[in-house]
């Protein structure tokens, strides 16, 4: 878990292995279909991505955003994909894949991301690039020094 505080928002990205979803919905299942859905998705990377006002305001409001509410939402759930790119310890470049915005409507204090990258190497070192124009609070970078799970 890595966090960044600019100004009044906290930024945080934490990876997530990916085994944690395939066994998250079923723990008893079959090890050895897991290991087999595994190897086949091995190449990807999943990064939680939270937004948090450390006065527990809504970041989606038009004084954080300059945009109309409903418009932010539309941001978060659609553009805000091409605002994230991975780099890898081989210094190649990967977009964000997909993006899964979790709508709270208003209930956490906090708007989460779920942040997907294909093709990456398990054991790469990464540094997750997020451009922020939702905030306009400039480049974060967060380097994950070690692959989250060693097999």
């Amino acid at each position: 878990m890595h966090n960044q505080k600019v100004d009044n928002i906290d930024f945080t990205a934490t990876e997530v292995p990916i085994i944690y979803y395939l066994l998250k919905d079923s723990p008893n299942q079959d090890l050895i279909a897991t290991d087999s859905i595994y190897e086949q998705n091995k190449r990807e990377r999943l990064i939680e991505f939270v937004f948090q006002d450390e006065s527990e305001e809504d970041l989606l409001e038009d004084k954080f955003t300059n945009l109309d509410y409903q418009k932010a939402v539309e941001y978060m759930s659609f553009t805000i994909q091409k605002d994230f790119s991975v780099i890898t310890s081989k210094n190649d470049t990967i977009q964000c894949s997909g993006v899964m915005f979790e709508r709270n409507f208003k209930i956490t204090p906090y708007h989460k991301l779920l942040l997907f990258f294909s093709d990456i190497n398990p054991n790469d070192k990464i540094q997750l690039i997020y451009q922020d124009k939702l905030f306009k609070k400039g480049t974060l970078k967060f380097r994950f020094k070690e692959p989250i799970l060693k097999l």
